[in-house]
Order: structure tokens, then C-alpha cells, then sequence
């Protein structure tokens, strides 16, 4: 099934997937509450949905055509290229997101994807997509973790077994430096034994078992 308020871009993808094997059109509709009524009539495996329309829009008619049919594939294809238009299409169920200015190929392709259940990104906005999820990932790694670089350093020792003056010779310290650093590293910890330092070191993997 097909949304877009635009009646020659849904001629012309009518088009191209009336030439992909397996593939019918089912219906289509100009704005997101005809397309949510005539989703209650067919019933269709997959809608490729604009977000862009009068009245409700595609995010809104996702989010309500999902909540009455899970099992639909809704496909976001859209002009716009934000990460979070991306990222709130996927929040609200959407399973692929292309932008219009994609290769015909790039469709057939998409659906393919979403038909065996996988989540199909343009590359374009998949790029975007990725580069702030491992922005994320960092920033919450920094915020989760209390300590500092050398910190990290000399517990990563401590949990190895090596002695304060092994770890001062590795680290170029002195032998009061590393004993500073253990104590500071208890109080931080609030461990109050080297088995507790251990045991925090496994859990974030500075060292393993």
C-alpha cells in the first residue's frame, strides 16, 4: 500500500513495484487517516509511507497502524534526511527508511530486506545514523564510568596481581604515586580490599577471568 500526498510520485512507485515480482499494489491513499482506513480494509503486508502529509502524518499514521496492526512493515520514504526523523521512525516501529532520491534498484532491495524481516536503511541516512549511535555509546561510556585514564591504568595492574613497585616501573611512577592512586581507587570504589578492585576491574572489563 502506498501514502503520499503527491498523486505523480505514487503513479511512478506504483510503477516500479507493478515490475517486482510477488509485488501488488493494494491501494493508496493521499493522507495518513485514508491510508490507516483503507489499511482496516486490506489488510497489507508492507506500506511504504511518506511523512510529509496533510492532516495526519506518516510518523502519526505509523504509530496508530501499528498499534492496531503489528505485523504491518511500514517503510519511511521520505525527502528528509535528518537523523532524528530517522531515528523517530524507527521509534515508532518503522522497519526501513529511504529517501526519494534513491535508485529504483534501491527499492526492490528494501523491500527484499524488510520481507525477510531485517531493518533496511538508505546509506545515506545510515551513515548518519550509525556515526550518532557510536556518539552515544561514547558519551555514555564517559558518563558511566568515574574513573580516569591512569586510574583505569594502574587498577587494570592491580587486578593482574602485579606489585605497587611493578606497576610503577610499567607506569613510570613513583611507588607513593601507585599506592595514592590504589587508596584513591577504594574511597572512589567504595571497596574497602583488593578483591573488591578485582572484582570491579572483571565487571568492566578491564580484565578477564
Amino acid at each position: 500500500m502506498l501514502a503520499d500526498d503527491h498523486t505523480l510520485v505514487r503513479a511512478g512507485l506504483h510503477k516500479l513495484l507493478d515490475a517486482i515480482p510477488s509485488v501488488e499494489v493494494v491501494g493508496e491513499a493521499g493522507d495518513g487517516q485514508t491510508l490507516l482506513d483503507l489499511a482496516a480494509q486490506h489488510h497489507p503486508d508492507v506500506v511504504l509511507m511518506d511523512i510529509a502529509m496533510p492532516g495526519l502524518n506518516g510518523l502519526e499514521a505509523t504509530a496508530r497502524l501499528l498499534q492496531d496492526s503489528p505485523a504491518v512493515r511500514v517503510m519511511i520514504l521520505s525527502m528528509h534526511q535528518s537523523e532524528e526523523y530517522v531515528r523517530r521512525a524507527l521509534r515508532l516501529g518503522a522497519v526501513a527508511y529511504l529517501l526519494k532520491d534513491a535508485a529504483p534498484m534501491e527499492l526492490e532491495l528494501a523491500l527484499a530486506a524488510v520481507m525477510r524481516g531485517e531493518t533496511y536503511l538508505s546509506p545515506a541516512v545510515s551513515k548518519g545514523v550509525v556515526s550518532d549511535y557510536v556518539q552515544r555509546l561514547r558519551s555514555d561510556d564517559q558518563a558511566g564510568d568515574p574513573l580516569s585514564a591512569r586510574q583505569r591504568e594502574v587498577l587494570q595492574r592491580i587486578a593482574q596481581g602485579l606489585s605497587t613497585k611493578e606497576i610503577a616501573r610499567q607506569l613510570d611512577l613513583s611507588v607513593k604515586t601507585v599506592e595514592t592512586h590504589r587508596t584513591s581507587l577504594m574511597k572512589l570504589l567504595d571497596v574497602h580490599e583488593v578483591t573488591g578492585l578485582v572484582r570491579y576491574a572483571i565487571k568492566t572489563g578491564l580484565v578477564s577471568l
